[in-house]
């Protein structure tokens, strides 16, 4: 049975919270959130893990990180490139802002032959998610459209120092997503969250760009980003998200999205101001035996 493959997007420099983040050690022996991804993708029996990066952080992000998997798992780069769009569509002045998460997975289409999962570098997703999304992935085929996510609860999502954006999802009676919306301002209020003057209860499943897909999604990308950039492809800041394209193919009936459930705690550096809870939260876990005090001996 062939193994899964994880897909880290790591190509963004974190502009609100101010420095390369992925490589922020959150852990008792320096460990990064990166770190805590590979490990449990690793005991959940992934096979590769492919980097989509910028050319520019190439040599710190290889020497930093790459370089601790080598030995441990094979590792493949792919590189998000704002110039990298189909003719005659071309990059229009001003424009320095990434082209969105489609585009970057959309980059490592060479490299990725298998189902594969896709997860943010800067977000920490918990053992549980791995091991949930590596037993679906398994068992799906790679010329399927059958496509999977896990859903994490809003309110255990948000961040007290700012606004987020979360692609809050509607699911039918077998589990299976209906419609993704992305809200790009939830910010916490009381027990429930707001975007805007949309009221939220917190209790929605949101997706934590933790999905699940086959080689299939590429020419998918590929068309919707024909169209994205039809419509929007001389705006500045427009960017073509993953959930607005898997929530376009569900809806089209061109493929199914599973919304798997996890019993893990998710948590991220969306903010510097986040990364204090990080290390706590960290730092119980290993005090819990979740994970060992250093991770690579």
């Amino acid at each position: 049975m062939q193994k899964p493959t994880l897909l880290v997007l790591a190509a963004g420099m974190g502009s609100r919270y101010g420095g390369l983040k992925q490589i922020d050690p959150v852990g008792p022996a320096g460990e990064t959130i990166i770190d805590y991804s590979i490990y449990d993708a690793i005991r959940a029996g992934f096979g590769k893990v492919v980097f989509v990066i910028r050319h520019d952080i190439e040599q710190t992000f290889r020497e930093v990180v790459g370089s601790k998997f080598a030995n441990r798992l094979p590792v493949e780069y792919a590189f998000q490139e704002l110039a990298n769009i189909p003719a005659p569509f071309t990059v229009p002045p001003g424009r320095t802002k990434p082209w969105g998460t489609g585009h970057a997975i959309l980059a490592a289409e060479s490299v990725i032959h298998e189902p594969f999962a896709m997860i943010n570098a800067d977000d920490f997703y918990g053992a549980d998610t791995f091991r949930v999304l590596a037993d679906y992935l398994r068992q799906v085929k790679a010329d399927s459209n059958a496509y999977a996510m896990v859903g994490f609860t809003l309110r255990k999502t948000l961040s007290d120092h700012g606004t987020v954006a979360r692609g809050v999802c509607q699911v039918d009676n077998a589990g299976k997503l209906k419609q993704i919306v992305e809200l790009l301002k939830i910010a916490r209020a009381g027990t429930g969250a707001k975007d805007g003057d949309q009221n939220l209860t917190g209790d929605e499943p949101v997706s934590m760009n933790f999905w699940g897909f086959t080689p299939t999604l590429f020419g998918h990308i590929r068309r919707e980003l024909q169209q994205f950039l039809k419509l929007h492809g001389q705006e500045e800041k427009s960017e073509l998200l993953i959930p607005m394209i898997v929530g376009s193919l569900v809806t089209q009936n061109r493929a199914t999205c599973q919304v798997l459930r996890t019993t893990a705690s998710w948590f991220g550096v969306t903010y510097r101001e986040d990364r204090p809870i990080v290390i706590e939260s960290v730092r119980k876990l290993v005090a819990a035996g979740d994970y060992p005090a250093q991770l690579w001996k």
